[in-house]
Protein backbone atom coordinates (compact mmCIF):
# COMPACT_ATOMS: atom_id res chain seq x y z
CA UNK A 1 0.00 0.00 0.00
CA UNK A 2 1.52 3.46 -1.04
CA UNK A 3 2.04 6.11 1.66
CA UNK A 4 2.10 10.20 1.44
CA UNK A 5 4.83 12.09 2.52
CA UNK A 6 4.96 15.87 2.25
CA UNK A 7 7.56 18.78 2.86
CA UNK A 8 7.41 22.09 2.79
CA UNK A 9 10.48 24.13 1.52
CA UNK A 10 11.43 26.07 4.47
CA UNK A 11 14.08 27.09 6.80
CA UNK A 12 16.90 27.59 4.15
CA UNK A 13 20.22 26.51 3.23
CA UNK A 14 21.71 24.44 6.24
CA UNK A 15 25.62 23.45 5.64
CA UNK A 16 26.43 21.80 9.25
CA UNK A 17 23.38 19.85 10.00
CA UNK A 18 24.81 16.00 10.16
CA UNK A 19 22.06 13.43 8.88
CA UNK A 20 20.19 12.92 11.81
CA UNK A 21 19.77 16.27 12.20
CA UNK A 22 18.97 17.13 8.70
CA UNK A 23 16.39 13.96 9.48
CA UNK A 24 14.23 16.74 12.09
CA UNK A 25 14.33 19.53 8.97
CA UNK A 26 13.47 17.84 5.42
CA UNK A 27 11.85 21.13 4.47
CA UNK A 28 15.59 22.79 4.66
CA UNK A 29 17.91 22.43 1.93
CA UNK A 30 21.74 21.55 2.09
CA UNK A 31 22.42 23.09 -1.46
CA UNK A 32 20.59 26.02 -2.46
CA UNK A 33 22.48 27.77 -5.34
CA UNK A 34 21.11 31.25 -6.93
CA UNK A 35 17.98 30.62 -4.87
CA UNK A 36 16.86 33.14 -2.42
CA UNK A 37 14.31 32.00 0.53
CA UNK A 38 10.71 34.03 -0.36
CA UNK A 39 9.33 35.58 2.66
CA UNK A 40 6.22 33.85 2.13
CA UNK A 41 7.46 30.57 1.55
CA UNK A 42 9.39 28.84 -0.50
CA UNK A 43 12.94 28.73 -2.37
CA UNK A 44 12.39 30.90 -5.46
CA UNK A 45 15.32 30.90 -8.20
CA UNK A 46 16.87 34.39 -8.41
CA UNK A 47 16.17 37.12 -10.99
CA UNK A 48 19.21 38.22 -13.44
CA UNK A 49 20.87 40.79 -14.08
CA UNK A 50 22.09 43.05 -17.10
CA UNK A 51 24.33 45.73 -18.45
CA UNK A 52 23.52 49.15 -17.32
CA UNK A 53 23.62 50.90 -20.85
CA UNK A 54 25.94 50.64 -23.13
CA UNK A 55 29.38 52.21 -21.90
CA UNK A 56 31.99 51.61 -18.84
CA UNK A 57 32.64 54.66 -16.69
CA UNK A 58 36.45 54.41 -17.00
CA UNK A 59 36.81 51.63 -19.52
CA UNK A 60 38.22 48.48 -17.87
CA UNK A 61 38.79 50.30 -14.52
CA UNK A 62 37.30 47.95 -11.72
CA UNK A 63 34.34 49.83 -10.15
CA UNK A 64 35.17 50.45 -7.15
CA UNK A 65 32.13 51.98 -4.99
CA UNK A 66 28.48 52.50 -6.38
CA UNK A 67 25.33 54.77 -4.90
CA UNK A 68 21.96 55.34 -5.93
CA UNK A 69 21.42 58.92 -6.31
CA UNK A 70 18.83 61.12 -8.01
CA UNK A 71 17.66 59.04 -11.16
CA UNK A 72 20.87 57.58 -11.60
CA UNK A 73 23.42 56.01 -9.82
CA UNK A 74 27.37 57.53 -9.06
CA UNK A 75 30.61 54.94 -9.73
CA UNK A 76 33.92 55.27 -8.27
CA UNK A 77 36.30 53.11 -11.20
CA UNK A 78 39.91 53.60 -11.44
CA UNK A 79 40.74 57.12 -9.61
CA UNK A 80 37.80 58.80 -10.50
CA UNK A 81 33.93 59.33 -9.58
CA UNK A 82 31.18 59.39 -12.40
CA UNK A 83 27.56 59.81 -12.69
CA UNK A 84 24.76 58.50 -15.15
CA UNK A 85 21.24 58.37 -15.53
CA UNK A 86 21.20 55.13 -17.75
CA UNK A 87 24.66 53.92 -18.18
CA UNK A 88 24.91 55.15 -21.91
CA UNK A 89 26.99 58.06 -20.65
CA UNK A 90 28.65 58.95 -17.82
CA UNK A 91 29.21 62.25 -16.32
CA UNK A 92 32.98 62.97 -14.28
CA UNK A 93 32.48 64.53 -10.84
CA UNK A 94 35.42 64.51 -9.67
CA UNK A 95 35.83 68.26 -10.67
CA UNK A 96 37.93 71.23 -9.05
CA UNK A 97 36.03 73.11 -6.12
CA UNK A 98 32.56 74.30 -7.60
CA UNK A 99 31.04 76.78 -4.82
CA UNK A 100 28.91 79.84 -4.46
CA UNK A 101 25.42 79.08 -6.26
CA UNK A 102 26.84 76.25 -8.03
CA UNK A 103 27.73 75.10 -11.94
CA UNK A 104 25.31 74.45 -15.06
CA UNK A 105 26.20 72.00 -17.00
CA UNK A 106 28.56 73.53 -19.25
CA UNK A 107 30.20 75.35 -16.41
CA UNK A 108 30.76 72.74 -14.55
CA UNK A 109 32.47 69.69 -17.52
CA UNK A 110 34.39 72.72 -18.35
CA UNK A 111 35.98 72.41 -14.81
CA UNK A 112 39.69 70.66 -14.70
CA UNK A 113 39.81 67.28 -13.66
CA UNK A 114 40.31 67.03 -9.46
CA UNK A 115 43.05 64.81 -9.67
CA UNK A 116 42.82 61.69 -7.24
CA UNK A 117 45.26 59.04 -6.25
CA UNK A 118 45.52 55.47 -5.37
CA UNK A 119 41.84 55.32 -5.03
CA UNK A 120 40.64 52.26 -2.82
CA UNK A 121 37.11 50.75 -2.27
CA UNK A 122 35.11 53.59 -0.96
CA UNK A 123 32.32 54.19 1.40
CA UNK A 124 29.48 56.48 0.68
CA UNK A 125 26.96 58.57 2.86
CA UNK A 126 24.57 60.67 1.92
CA UNK A 127 23.49 64.35 4.11
CA UNK A 128 19.66 64.80 3.35
CA UNK A 129 19.00 67.99 4.29
CA UNK A 130 16.62 70.26 1.96
CA UNK A 131 18.61 69.43 -1.06
CA UNK A 132 16.58 67.63 -4.10
CA UNK A 133 18.95 64.92 -3.66
CA UNK A 134 20.91 65.28 -0.90
CA UNK A 135 24.82 65.51 -0.57
CA UNK A 136 26.94 63.19 -1.45
CA UNK A 137 30.23 62.20 0.49
CA UNK A 138 32.67 59.61 -0.29
CA UNK A 139 35.54 58.40 1.86
CA UNK A 140 37.88 56.15 0.20
CA UNK A 141 41.15 55.78 2.81
CA UNK A 142 43.60 57.20 -0.41
CA UNK A 143 42.18 61.12 -0.91
CA UNK A 144 40.24 63.77 0.84
CA UNK A 145 36.61 62.78 1.47
CA UNK A 146 34.61 63.94 -1.41
CA UNK A 147 31.56 65.54 -1.98
CA UNK A 148 28.77 65.65 -4.50
CA UNK A 149 25.90 67.58 -4.89
CA UNK A 150 22.94 68.27 -7.81
CA UNK A 151 20.12 70.38 -8.12
CA UNK A 152 17.00 70.49 -10.11
CA UNK A 153 14.59 68.60 -11.17
CA UNK A 154 14.43 68.65 -14.86
CA UNK A 155 15.02 65.36 -16.94
CA UNK A 156 18.25 67.28 -18.45
CA UNK A 157 21.25 67.27 -17.02
CA UNK A 158 21.99 70.58 -18.50
CA UNK A 159 18.94 72.16 -16.91
CA UNK A 160 20.27 70.69 -13.49
CA UNK A 161 23.09 72.53 -10.86
CA UNK A 162 25.81 71.33 -9.80
CA UNK A 163 28.41 71.22 -6.51
CA UNK A 164 31.64 69.65 -5.54
CA UNK A 165 35.17 69.40 -4.00
CA UNK A 166 37.32 68.25 -1.35
CA UNK A 167 36.64 68.11 2.36
CA UNK A 168 39.76 68.91 4.73
CA UNK A 169 39.35 67.23 7.85
CA UNK A 170 41.38 68.52 10.92
CA UNK A 171 44.93 66.93 10.75
CA UNK A 172 44.30 63.83 8.47
CA UNK A 173 44.31 63.34 4.95
CA UNK A 174 42.47 60.09 4.18
CA UNK A 175 39.69 58.77 5.83
CA UNK A 176 38.14 55.29 4.84
CA UNK A 177 35.06 55.52 5.85
CA UNK A 178 32.25 57.99 6.80
CA UNK A 179 28.63 58.52 8.15
CA UNK A 180 25.68 61.39 8.48
CA UNK A 181 25.10 61.28 12.04
CA UNK A 182 23.01 63.38 13.58
CA UNK A 183 23.83 66.41 11.87
CA UNK A 184 27.47 65.72 11.56
CA UNK A 185 29.81 64.05 8.95
CA UNK A 186 32.00 61.46 11.28
CA UNK A 187 34.61 59.90 9.57
CA UNK A 188 37.57 58.21 10.82
CA UNK A 189 40.32 55.09 9.52
CA UNK A 190 42.96 57.36 8.12
CA UNK A 191 46.35 55.93 8.06
CA UNK A 192 47.46 58.61 10.38
CA UNK A 193 45.32 58.16 12.74
CA UNK A 194 43.19 54.80 12.39
CA UNK A 195 41.85 54.80 16.16
CA UNK A 196 40.63 58.59 15.97
CA UNK A 197 37.28 59.67 14.88
CA UNK A 198 36.54 63.05 14.03
CA UNK A 199 33.16 64.89 13.31
CA UNK A 200 32.24 67.94 11.49
CA UNK A 201 30.50 70.79 12.70
CA UNK A 202 26.35 70.75 13.17
CA UNK A 203 24.97 70.88 10.35
CA UNK A 204 28.08 71.57 8.26
CA UNK A 205 29.44 67.95 6.99
CA UNK A 206 32.17 69.96 4.48
CA UNK A 207 33.53 72.12 7.48
CA UNK A 208 35.66 70.27 10.82
CA UNK A 209 36.48 73.59 12.18
CA UNK A 210 33.03 74.99 12.96
CA UNK A 211 30.95 74.90 15.78
CA UNK A 212 30.17 71.19 17.11
CA UNK A 213 33.36 69.98 15.27
CA UNK A 214 35.97 67.68 17.33
CA UNK A 215 37.80 64.12 17.70
CA UNK A 216 38.06 61.21 19.66
CA UNK A 217 40.48 59.07 20.15
CA UNK A 218 39.74 54.99 21.03
CA UNK A 219 42.46 52.46 22.01
CA UNK A 220 41.45 50.03 18.78
CA UNK A 221 41.64 50.84 15.29
CA UNK A 222 38.28 51.68 14.15
CA UNK A 223 37.39 49.60 11.04
CA UNK A 224 34.03 50.75 10.48
CA UNK A 225 30.84 53.63 11.53
CA UNK A 226 26.85 53.35 11.43
CA UNK A 227 24.36 55.87 12.69
CA UNK A 228 21.76 53.56 13.97
CA UNK A 229 18.93 55.61 16.23
CA UNK A 230 20.19 57.88 18.11
CA UNK A 231 24.04 56.59 18.87
CA UNK A 232 26.87 56.49 16.66
CA UNK A 233 28.00 52.45 15.97
CA UNK A 234 31.78 52.43 16.32
CA UNK A 235 33.15 49.05 14.99
CA UNK A 236 36.85 48.59 15.61
CA UNK A 237 39.01 45.96 15.14
CA UNK A 238 38.58 44.19 17.93
CA UNK A 239 35.71 45.63 20.13
CA UNK A 240 32.41 47.90 19.02
CA UNK A 241 31.51 51.03 21.01
CA UNK A 242 28.85 53.66 20.85
CA UNK A 243 28.82 56.93 20.56
CA UNK A 244 26.34 59.00 22.66
CA UNK A 245 25.05 63.10 23.36
CA UNK A 246 27.12 63.90 19.68
CA UNK A 247 25.42 67.25 20.14
CA UNK A 248 26.45 67.97 24.02
CA UNK A 249 29.36 68.67 24.33
CA UNK A 250 29.23 68.11 27.93
CA UNK A 251 27.73 64.75 28.21
CA UNK A 252 29.64 63.56 24.76
CA UNK A 253 31.30 59.74 25.72
CA UNK A 254 31.81 56.58 24.22
CA UNK A 255 31.18 53.62 25.62
CA UNK A 256 31.92 49.99 25.14
CA UNK A 257 29.14 47.29 23.71
CA UNK A 258 31.58 44.55 23.37
CA UNK A 259 35.34 44.61 23.96
CA UNK A 260 35.65 40.84 22.85
CA UNK A 261 34.42 41.06 19.04
CA UNK A 262 35.26 43.30 16.17
CA UNK A 263 34.41 43.62 12.63
CA UNK A 264 36.12 42.16 10.02
CA UNK A 265 35.14 44.66 7.31
CA UNK A 266 33.75 48.04 6.85
CA UNK A 267 31.75 47.11 3.72
CA UNK A 268 29.86 44.24 5.76
CA UNK A 269 27.80 46.57 7.95
CA UNK A 270 24.42 47.11 7.15
CA UNK A 271 21.19 47.93 9.14
CA UNK A 272 18.15 45.18 8.77
CA UNK A 273 15.29 44.12 10.80
CA UNK A 274 16.32 47.02 13.30
CA UNK A 275 19.70 45.93 13.74
CA UNK A 276 23.11 45.93 12.54
CA UNK A 277 24.47 43.39 10.83
CA UNK A 278 28.44 42.75 10.11
CA UNK A 279 31.17 40.32 9.66
CA UNK A 280 33.22 39.33 12.47
CA UNK A 281 35.97 36.27 13.08
CA UNK A 282 33.65 33.88 14.02
CA UNK A 283 30.75 34.73 11.64
CA UNK A 284 27.90 37.20 10.79
CA UNK A 285 27.02 39.22 14.11
CA UNK A 286 24.08 41.25 14.52
CA UNK A 287 24.64 44.21 17.54
CA UNK A 288 21.89 43.67 19.83
CA UNK A 289 22.53 39.95 19.69
CA UNK A 290 26.13 40.53 20.71
CA UNK A 291 25.14 43.34 23.27
CA UNK A 292 22.97 40.82 24.84
CA UNK A 293 24.76 37.74 24.82
CA UNK A 294 28.27 38.78 24.46
CA UNK A 295 31.18 37.41 22.26
CA UNK A 296 29.76 33.43 22.88
CA UNK A 297 28.53 31.71 19.53
CA UNK A 298 25.10 32.27 20.75
CA UNK A 299 25.55 35.88 19.54
CA UNK A 300 26.04 34.36 15.59
CA UNK A 301 23.50 34.67 13.17
CA UNK A 302 25.14 32.66 10.42
CA UNK A 303 25.65 29.03 12.34
CA UNK A 304 23.20 27.26 9.27
CA UNK A 305 26.04 28.44 6.80
CA UNK A 306 29.12 28.00 9.36
CA UNK A 307 31.25 26.26 6.91
CA UNK A 308 30.98 28.89 4.08
CA UNK A 309 31.31 32.29 6.58
CA UNK A 310 34.14 30.70 8.49
CA UNK A 311 36.05 30.27 4.77
CA UNK A 312 35.95 34.22 4.32
CA UNK A 313 37.57 35.20 7.82
CA UNK A 314 40.85 33.43 7.36
CA UNK A 315 40.96 34.82 4.12
CA UNK A 316 39.94 37.92 4.54
CA UNK A 317 42.97 40.46 2.89
CA UNK A 318 42.19 38.16 -0.41
CA UNK A 319 38.64 38.98 -0.87
CA UNK A 320 36.71 42.09 -2.15
CA UNK A 321 33.80 42.11 0.05
CA UNK A 322 30.59 44.19 -0.35
CA UNK A 323 27.64 43.81 0.86
CA UNK A 324 23.33 45.70 0.09
CA UNK A 325 20.32 45.90 1.89
CA UNK A 326 17.36 44.55 -0.90
CA UNK A 327 14.60 46.11 1.44
CA UNK A 328 11.65 45.06 -0.54
CA UNK A 329 12.89 41.21 0.21
CA UNK A 330 13.89 41.65 3.68
CA UNK A 331 17.53 40.83 2.04
CA UNK A 332 21.25 41.19 3.25
CA UNK A 333 23.35 40.21 0.35
CA UNK A 334 27.20 39.51 0.88
CA UNK A 335 29.64 39.08 -2.17
CA UNK A 336 33.24 37.51 -1.65
CA UNK A 337 34.95 36.83 -4.48
CA UNK A 338 39.49 37.55 -5.21
CA UNK A 339 40.74 39.57 -8.72
CA UNK A 340 41.31 35.90 -10.17
CA UNK A 341 38.08 34.23 -9.01
CA UNK A 342 36.51 33.39 -12.47
CA UNK A 343 32.84 35.16 -13.32
CA UNK A 344 31.11 31.65 -13.54
CA UNK A 345 32.11 30.63 -10.03
CA UNK A 346 32.31 34.06 -8.28
CA UNK A 347 30.29 33.22 -4.95
CA UNK A 348 27.87 35.34 -2.61
CA UNK A 349 25.43 34.89 0.30
CA UNK A 350 22.01 35.73 0.85
CA UNK A 351 20.63 36.10 4.26
CA UNK A 352 16.61 36.75 4.17
CA UNK A 353 15.05 38.12 7.42
CA UNK A 354 11.90 35.94 7.79
CA UNK A 355 9.29 35.22 10.53
CA UNK A 356 11.85 32.80 12.30
CA UNK A 357 15.01 34.86 11.72
CA UNK A 358 17.50 34.57 9.05
CA UNK A 359 17.61 31.81 6.72
CA UNK A 360 20.36 31.57 3.75
CA UNK A 361 21.01 31.12 0.22
CA UNK A 362 24.22 31.41 -2.08
CA UNK A 363 24.85 33.11 -5.24
CA UNK A 364 27.32 31.57 -7.93
CA UNK A 365 28.32 33.77 -11.05
CA UNK A 366 27.82 37.65 -9.48
CA UNK A 367 31.27 38.72 -9.31
CA UNK A 368 30.75 41.73 -7.79
CA UNK A 369 33.57 44.26 -6.37
CA UNK A 370 30.83 46.84 -5.34
CA UNK A 371 26.82 47.39 -4.48
CA UNK A 372 24.41 49.25 -3.81
CA UNK A 373 20.44 49.06 -3.20
CA UNK A 374 18.49 52.20 -2.36
CA UNK A 375 15.28 54.00 -3.78
CA UNK A 376 15.45 56.29 -6.45
CA UNK A 377 13.92 59.85 -6.58
CA UNK A 378 10.32 58.28 -7.77
CA UNK A 379 10.68 56.11 -4.52
CA UNK A 380 11.52 52.71 -6.85
CA UNK A 381 14.34 50.48 -5.05
CA UNK A 382 16.75 50.34 -7.59
CA UNK A 383 20.30 47.88 -7.40
CA UNK A 384 23.23 47.97 -8.97
CA UNK A 385 26.58 46.23 -8.91
CA UNK A 386 30.00 46.59 -10.48
CA UNK A 387 33.05 44.47 -11.24
CA UNK A 388 36.52 44.31 -11.61
CA UNK A 389 36.29 44.57 -15.66
CA UNK A 390 34.33 48.13 -15.00
CA UNK A 391 31.03 47.38 -16.01
CA UNK A 392 27.83 48.55 -14.26
CA UNK A 393 24.83 46.30 -13.75
CA UNK A 394 21.08 46.33 -12.96
CA UNK A 395 21.32 43.76 -10.33
CA UNK A 396 18.64 41.54 -9.39
CA UNK A 397 16.32 42.74 -12.35
CA UNK A 398 13.15 41.64 -12.37
CA UNK A 399 12.17 40.89 -16.07
CA UNK A 400 15.72 39.91 -16.77
CA UNK A 401 15.96 36.07 -17.32
CA UNK A 402 19.75 35.70 -17.68
CA UNK A 403 23.56 36.54 -16.19
CA UNK A 404 25.48 39.15 -18.18
CA UNK A 405 28.97 38.84 -17.02
CA UNK A 406 31.70 40.99 -19.03
CA UNK A 407 28.88 41.67 -21.11
CA UNK A 408 28.15 38.74 -22.27
CA UNK A 409 25.14 36.49 -22.07
CA UNK A 410 25.12 33.52 -20.09
CA UNK A 411 22.62 31.15 -18.02
CA UNK A 412 21.72 30.76 -14.72
CA UNK A 413 22.64 27.98 -12.92
CA UNK A 414 20.26 27.16 -9.99
CA UNK A 415 20.63 24.36 -7.80
CA UNK A 416 18.33 23.09 -4.62
CA UNK A 417 19.12 19.89 -2.74
CA UNK A 418 16.87 18.30 0.25
CA UNK A 419 18.46 16.63 2.63
CA UNK A 420 18.62 12.50 2.79
CA UNK A 421 14.93 12.06 3.53
CA UNK A 422 13.39 8.97 5.80
CA UNK A 423 9.81 9.43 5.45
CA UNK A 424 9.48 9.00 9.54
CA UNK A 425 10.83 5.56 9.39
CA UNK A 426 14.69 5.25 8.83
CA UNK A 427 14.92 1.08 9.03
CA UNK A 428 12.11 1.09 6.00
CA UNK A 429 12.74 0.20 2.98
CA UNK A 430 10.83 2.23 0.17
CA UNK A 431 9.96 1.82 -3.53
CA UNK A 432 9.17 5.68 -4.90
CA UNK A 433 5.72 6.07 -7.34
CA UNK A 434 5.43 9.64 -7.80
CA UNK A 435 6.95 12.66 -6.80
CA UNK A 436 4.50 15.94 -6.92
CA UNK A 437 6.08 19.11 -6.80
CA UNK A 438 4.30 22.64 -5.90
CA UNK A 439 5.80 25.17 -7.94
CA UNK A 440 5.15 28.94 -9.13
CA UNK A 441 7.03 29.75 -12.33
CA UNK A 442 7.03 33.70 -13.70
CA UNK A 443 7.02 32.16 -17.25
CA UNK A 444 7.59 28.96 -18.79
CA UNK A 445 10.33 27.01 -17.05
CA UNK A 446 11.58 23.49 -17.19
CA UNK A 447 13.87 22.59 -14.40
CA UNK A 448 15.17 19.34 -14.05
CA UNK A 449 14.37 16.55 -11.16
CA UNK A 450 17.30 13.92 -9.58
CA UNK A 451 16.22 11.67 -7.26
CA UNK A 452 19.62 10.26 -5.79
CA UNK A 453 18.83 6.78 -3.22
CA UNK A 454 20.78 5.85 0.43
CA UNK A 455 23.16 9.25 0.16
CA UNK A 456 23.78 8.67 -3.73
CA UNK A 457 25.68 4.76 -2.91
CA UNK A 458 27.21 3.24 -5.75
CA UNK A 459 25.64 -0.03 -5.10
CA UNK A 460 21.68 1.15 -4.97
CA UNK A 461 20.27 2.01 -8.89
CA UNK A 462 20.13 5.71 -9.57
CA UNK A 463 17.56 6.57 -11.94
CA UNK A 464 18.03 8.71 -14.61
CA UNK A 465 17.45 12.35 -14.63
CA UNK A 466 13.69 13.47 -15.08
CA UNK A 467 13.22 16.58 -17.18
CA UNK A 468 10.16 17.86 -16.06
CA UNK A 469 7.81 19.37 -19.03
CA UNK A 470 7.41 23.24 -20.17
CA UNK A 471 5.52 24.37 -17.02
CA UNK A 472 3.52 27.54 -17.89
CA UNK A 473 2.63 29.87 -15.75
CA UNK A 474 -0.59 30.64 -14.64
CA UNK A 475 -3.51 32.21 -16.38
CA UNK A 476 -5.77 35.09 -14.97
CA UNK A 477 -9.14 34.34 -16.91
CA UNK A 478 -9.70 37.25 -19.94
CA UNK A 479 -5.77 38.37 -19.85
CA UNK A 480 -3.63 35.64 -20.85
CA UNK A 481 -3.01 35.26 -24.57
CA UNK A 482 -3.96 32.59 -26.85
CA UNK A 483 -1.99 29.60 -27.55
CA UNK A 484 0.75 31.35 -24.72
CA UNK A 485 -0.76 30.45 -21.38
CA UNK A 486 -2.94 27.25 -20.35
CA UNK A 487 -6.49 28.85 -18.61
CA UNK A 488 -7.44 26.73 -15.69
CA UNK A 489 -4.32 26.37 -14.52
CA UNK A 490 -3.50 27.20 -10.76
CA UNK A 491 -1.24 29.77 -9.19
CA UNK A 492 0.94 26.53 -7.75
CA UNK A 493 0.51 23.89 -10.14
CA UNK A 494 1.37 20.54 -8.59
CA UNK A 495 3.85 18.71 -11.60
CA UNK A 496 3.45 15.16 -11.20
CA UNK A 497 6.72 13.21 -12.17
CA UNK A 498 6.85 9.55 -12.17
CA UNK A 499 9.67 8.19 -10.63
CA UNK A 500 11.81 4.80 -10.52
CA UNK A 501 14.13 3.43 -7.91
CA UNK A 502 13.91 2.47 -3.67
CA UNK A 503 16.19 3.14 -1.11
CA UNK A 504 16.42 3.29 2.75
CA UNK A 505 16.20 7.53 1.86
CA UNK A 506 15.91 9.83 -0.49
CA UNK A 507 17.28 13.29 -1.29
CA UNK A 508 15.70 14.93 -4.25
CA UNK A 509 17.90 17.50 -6.29
CA UNK A 510 15.60 20.75 -8.59
CA UNK A 511 18.00 22.06 -11.09
CA UNK A 512 18.11 24.98 -14.08
CA UNK A 513 20.43 25.78 -16.04
CA UNK A 514 18.91 28.48 -18.09
CA UNK A 515 17.90 31.62 -19.31
CA UNK A 516 13.98 31.15 -18.11
CA UNK A 517 11.85 33.04 -15.76
CA UNK A 518 12.47 32.40 -12.11
CA UNK A 519 10.05 30.20 -10.49
CA UNK A 520 9.62 29.54 -6.53
CA UNK A 521 9.54 25.13 -5.26
CA UNK A 522 7.46 25.59 -2.61
CA UNK A 523 7.18 22.03 -1.29
CA UNK A 524 7.73 18.24 -2.72
CA UNK A 525 4.84 15.63 -2.13
CA UNK A 526 6.23 12.27 -2.33
CA UNK A 527 3.99 8.59 -2.89
CA UNK A 528 5.94 5.42 -2.10
CA UNK A 529 5.53 1.72 -1.03
CA UNK A 530 7.16 0.36 2.24
CA UNK A 531 9.24 -2.52 0.84
CA UNK A 532 10.63 -4.18 4.05
CA UNK A 533 12.64 -3.47 7.38
CA UNK A 534 15.76 -3.52 7.17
Amino acid sequence: MSQPYGLACTGGLHTSLNEIEALKQPGVATKLINFEVDTDGGYRRISGYNLFGSARPNGSNKILGLQVYADGVIACSGTNIYFSQDGNSWLQINRASVAGSGDNHTAFTGRSTLARTNQGQVTFTVFESTFDYGLVLICDGANKPFFFRMEGTGANLNSRTFFAGEVTVSSTKAPSVGVIHDGHFVVSGADTADNTIYYSGTNDPTDFTSTGSGNITLTDKVVGLSSFRSDLIIFCQNSIFKLININDSTNIAVVPITENVGCMDRHTIQEIGGDLVFLSPDGLRTVAGTARIGDTELGVISSPIESIVKGIAPNINNFTLCTAILRNKSQYRLFYNTDGTADATAKGIIATLTREGFQYSETEGIKATAITSDFDKDGVEQTYHGDGSGYVYNHDVANVTSFFPGGTIGNIRAVYKTPNLDFGDFGTNKTLRYVKLSISPEGTISPTLRVRYDYESSTVSQPLDYILDSIPPPSIFASAIFNSNVFGATPDPLVRQAVQGSGNTTSFIITSDDRKSPFTVNGLYIDYSPTGRR
